[in-house]
């Protein structure tokens, strides 16, 4: 069935039902108001899909399958008609499904797709205007917002860079920045991953790389007239999620500021945001690491997780981390004498006072627009 996901997807969207329908293309459609209705198979909708859609799939992962392979065996009309018979019982629970999501899009077009633009997404627009319900189709489909996508990533951006050694606020600085109206893409938030081997403790499932790319992509495209993007110095992937390469190339050489914070001030971050999180849940994470701390350094860290004593167990990672980290602004390629360096003063401050500082001195400039 994996295989048939890549390459029977395109059998199944080439049995067109031969009706005229209102196409857009991708940056049109992804303005226009109304709810997305993605009616690609389950198993496609949760690998990536446009943010904020919605799943309505014409046929379950295996229905889709076997039409592909029955397009595959025995050609266009036997694969239609199996597609009548798997989708036939379900027309009137698909129609109340578009009823609902019409009812919530005060007035605007159902904004339909599927992977190509062909039967799936005609087929339910068709059932769609039977019921006197508006609808508009991604021309191209998903596969049209996935090259859309990809192609933001190769666009020049004014990407800017919040470094940091581990707990030292970037995350909490670039959230208020963005709240006081800068452009601001959060890369951690995004991937649910603080980045380490911690990273993942109290949050959500990763998505996949490729639905990453999506989110990302929408975000750049929200903050296309910025001056300035801030995003958080990162590794190349944060935790399963990769960073795009076109974007990661473009925060090789972007403008950084470095946030500097005492040994005990980041302790005391590390301790607020892990302290509260399962201890058998960080002890697994901390082995994963064993072979980079040493032996003697993972001993000591799991005996103060033990002991629930957050700060040395904290104490004994940080020096990995700061090595790490260390190592990621050396390969950034900038001199000291380019980088711009927080104070202490800065560092002191809460991160809604820093935001602010940043922005009324000018080295965060606001979103205008």
């Amino acid at each position: 069935m994996a295989h048939y996901v890549r390459h029977g997807q395109a059998e199944a969207d080439d049995l067109t039902v031969g009706v005229r329908l209102e196409r857009r293309p991708i940056e049109a459609f992804l303005a226009a108001a109304g709810p997305v209705v993605d009616v690609r198979a389950p198993a496609e909708f949760a690998q990536g899909h446009i943010p904020s859609a919605h799943n309505l799939p014409l046929f379950s992962d295996e229905q889709r399958a076997a039409v592909g392979t029955t397009y595959k065996q025995q050609g266009r009309q036997a694969a239609v008609q199996l597609g009548l018979e798997l989708v036939g019982p379900r027309l009137a629970q698909l129609g109340e499904q578009l009823q609902q999501f019409s009812a919530q899009a005060a007035g605007a077009p159902l904004r339909l797709h599927c992977w190509r633009g062909g039967m799936r997404s005609e087929s339910i627009a068709w059932l769609a205007s039977q019921l006197g319900l508006e609808v508009v189709l991604l021309e191209g489909g998903y596969k049209a917002f996935r090259r859309w996508v990809l192609e933001r990533f190769e666009r020049p951006w004014p990407v800017h860079l919040l470094g940091g050694r581990t707990g030292s606020g970037k995350t909490d600085l670039l959230l208020a920045l963005a709240q006081q109206g800068a452009a601001v893409i959060d890369l951690e938030g995004l991937a649910h991953h603080r980045g380490s081997s911690f990273g993942s403790l109290g949050l959500p499932p990763q998505p996949s790389s490729e639905h990453y790319e999506n989110r990302i992509a929408l975000e750049l495209q929200r903050l296309r007239q910025a001056s300035q993007i801030w995003l958080e110095a990162e590794s190349a992937q944060v935790g399963r999620c990769r960073i795009p390469a076109g974007l990661w190339r473009q925060m090789q050489t972007a403008p950084l500021l470095e946030i500097r914070r005492p040994l005990e001030e980041r302790l005391e971050q590390l301790v607020a945001v892990y302290g509260v999180q399962d201890p058998a849940a960080l002890a697994e994470a901390t082995q994963r690491i064993a072979r980079r701390l040493g032996p003697q350094r993972t001993a000591a860290a799991l005996e103060a997780i033990a002991q629930h004593n957050w700060s040395e167990a904290c104490r004994q990672m940080l020096d990995y981390y700061d090595r790490c980290y260390d190592h990621e602004l050396e390969r950034h390629g900038q001199s000291d004498g380019q980088r711009l360096l927080g104070s202490r003063d800065l560092a002191q401050c809460s991160p809604e006072q820093a935001a602010a500082q940043l922005i009324a001195s000018g080295v965060v400039a606001p979103l205008i627009g």
